[in-house]
């Protein structure tokens, strides 16, 4: 494993980490205790020394075995949480810095824990991001010392530049894959300039990017891959990275024929992300020990040949550019 430095956290983390929201089993199936454990062990056995998680996954319970699990171990592991998404509605008007004192301390409660490594704000509205008031919260909860540093999860590259203005925020987590680039262009360059870390999330673009989907997949009724394909519930960006499930099986398909021989393009598709060196780690998602073990293989993976790389930016011009390049 490979480990890079997080912004002005000044931490080193694994460029691989692990990322919770079905770290308990499928999406929208009840939480597996038992099996979100077995997950946290396989990750940190491998190397990762950051788990990501939000007090809204399992409605609370991921947070609860993270948080038991860093205390079984005796490695430092890093602990990253979410705060914001339980409000409801989930506006501008109930951003309210009590409300989100609430929830930090809901969440050191749910872990256990004493002070939080990183607490982000999880993909709160535009118009948060012009309220100082907000990001001034978390500098009092830094001098209580239950807080050590903050990011911002956002949806669109716009409210990560935004965000980065204000100087305590340490991190941005941004979606960013094959089928979403264009957090590398202008948003990376800036986030470098400011110090400030990039955590990836939906690296694998909701699976599509594994190559194991087909047509005929079906996903299960609690499961964003069927029912959020329009935005039904959240931001679309959110599910398949804002791509047409059609088009994104068909991208796929040239995407094997890159890569012959890739039976699981995971591992490829994760590597393409760390060969960008503003990128502090990504936290692919995994619902089985199994899936965490094919993640980890990106870390010795060579990096992508130059007819690689081109092949890959060729795929997502023809593909997907042209939908979605301009609406995150």
């Amino acid at each position: 494993m490979n480990y890079r430095k997080l912004g002005k956290t000044n931490f080193k983390v694994s460029e691989i980490a692990l990322g919770t929201w079905q770290v308990g089993g499928k999406w929208g199936a009840d939480f597996d205790h038992k099996l979100a454990e077995s997950i946290l062990h396989e990750a940190i056995d491998g190397g990762v020394n950051l788990i990501d998680t939000a007090d809204v996954y399992g409605a609370g319970e991921s947070e609860k075995a993270v948080g038991k699990f860093v205390k079984s171990r005796s490695e430092r592991i890093y602990v990253a949480t979410k705060c914001g998404r339980q409000l409801s509605p989930h506006n501008n008007e109930a951003y309210q810095p009590a409300a989100l004192r609430k929830f930090v301390e809901g969440s050191l409660k749910n872990m256990g824990l004493e002070t939080l490594d990183l607490v982000q704000l999880h993909c709160p509205p535009r118009e948060v991001y012009y309220r100082p008031e907000i990001f001034g919260l978390f500098d009092r909860l830094k001098e209580e010392g239950k807080v050590q540093n903050l990011g911002i999860s956002v949806e669109k590259v716009e409210d990560a530049l935004k965000g980065i203005e204000f100087d305590n925020v340490t991190t941005v987590q941004i979606i960013f894959n094959m089928f979403r680039q264009r957090p590398s262009e202008l948003f990376f360059e800036q986030a470098k300039k400011k110090d400030v870390g990039i955590i990836v999330r939906v690296p694998l673009a909701s699976g599509l990017l594994t190559g194991k989907f087909s047509r005929e997949s079906t996903f299960s009724e609690g499961d964003h891959r069927n029912f959020n394909r329009q935005g039904e519930k959240f931001d679309k960006g959110e599910t398949f990275s804002g791509v047409d499930y059609e088009t994104g099986l068909a991208a796929v398909n040239e995407l094997k024929a890159a890569f012959p021989g890739y039976e699981n393009l995971a591992p490829i598709a994760l590597r393409w992300v760390l060969m960008f060196d503003a990128v502090s780690t990504i936290i692919p998602g995994a619902s089985r020990p199994a899936q965490v073990v094919s993640n980890l293989k990106a870390a010795i993976l060579p990096s992508l040949t130059d007819e690689q790389w081109k092949a890959v930016e060729g795929i997502y011009k023809k593909y997907v550019k042209p939908s979605v390049h301009q609406l995150w």
